[in-house]
Order: structure tokens, then sequence, then C-alpha cells
């Protein structure tokens, strides 16, 4: 009887160190999967910068509208680039910001209306050259972009438009503050830039 009690015994002592072990197997796999899933979900998240504050932004989110974010690069780059005061040191501090994002090709047009004087005859001249985006198309699976916008060009005694359309490709790169959409114009070309109106402003006298 005292043997019977002693298996009883032996066995429960077995059975209670088999259940804890499983048990614990059990933990360890639920506290692991946890800590992998928060891993991965931390991952999928990035921080952006506005205004100097950290703004967290899923990066699902950010590959799904990767549409809007490549229109909105390429609107900043023209509005920087073609939007043209009469103020040689804005004209600059623009047209550098603009450099962050675009290739090459930027720098070579650049240089191209610098040495026709163009932008010399704006300042001598009080010309306000401004632009206005009438629709960017992008497409995601190419890379490609094309621009069509329309410049209003004010002069002491006249307003013209012209038509402006652009075209080129975008690739991906690091954000950054001087790039906060994270793309590269690359291939940029000017594909029309023609006059629409033009007209005469109305002259006032004061006797």
């Amino acid at each position: 009887m005292l043997i019977k009690n002693i298996e009883n015994k032996i066995k429960l002592a077995l059975f209670i160190a088999v259940a804890s072990l499983v048990t614990s197997v059990i933990i360890v796999v639920v506290v692991m999967s946890h800590a992998n899933r928060l891993i991965m979900e931390e991952r999928q998240s990035v921080y952006v910068l506005d205004a100097g504050l950290p703004l967290l932004v899923q990066r699902s989110f950010l590959e799904d509208n990767e549409e809007v974010e490549g229109m909105s690069h390429v609107n900043m780059f023209h509005l920087l680039f073609f939007n043209l005061p009469p103020d040689e040191k804005y004209i600059q501090n623009n047209i550098l910001r603009s450099m962050y994002l675009i290739d090459e090709s930027g720098a070579r047009l650049y240089n191209d209306l610098r040495e026709q004087g163009f932008y010399n005859q704006l300042v001598a001249n009080s010309t306000m050259v401004t632009i206005k985006a009438d629709s960017i198309s992008f497409d995601v699976d190419t890379k490609r972009f094309r621009y069509l916008g329309t410049q209003r060009i004010e002069r002491p005694t006249s307003i013209a438009y012209r038509s402006l359309q652009t075209e080129g490709t975008l690739t991906r790169v690091r954000r950054s503050e001087q790039n906060p959409h994270g793309f590269i114009i690359h291939n940029f070309k000017v594909l029309k830039n023609e006059d629409i109106e033009s007209r005469q402003k109305r002259q006032s006298f004061g006797w």
C-alpha cells in the first residue's frame, strides 16, 4: 500500500512537472509572438517632421499615396523654379531650394536661362512671374510625370499668360528637410512654353 502511494505521488509529480513545462512553453511562444508583432508594427511606422514636430505615419499609407506625393513633389519644384519676383536674392534662394528636388537637368535649364540674361531682365524690368498648375499626371509604374501649367507674367505696363508643359521621371531617394517627399526629378524637359494671351494695363493718372 505504501509503495502504491509512492508511485501515485511520483506520477502526480511527473504530471505536474510536464504540465508546468508545457505551460511555460506556451507562455514563451505567446510572448514571443506578441513581441514579434509589435516589432513588425513598429517597422511599418515612419516618423516625418512637420514644422520640426515628429509625426507618426504608417508605411503602407505612404506607399498607397505615392502618386499623390509624386504629384506634390513635381508641383513644389515648379513653384520654386518658376515663381520669379523681380528680386535677385529671392530668385537665387528659390532656385537653390529647387535644385534639391531635381538632377543636373534642372541645373542645365537654369544655366541656359541665366546665360540668356533671363533673370537679369526680370529684375531690370520689374517683372513678376507666377505659375499655377492646371494638371499634373504621374504614372506610379513608369515613374513618368507630365505637368501642364499657366504662367502669369506681369510687367509695369502689361500682363501676359503663357502655357507651360513639362515632363520627366521621378526616382525615390531618402527624405530630408530639403526634400520632404523623397523624390528626385530626372530628365526634365520643357515641352511647350507659348503665349496664350497678352493685354495692356489700364493707366490711371491723377491731376
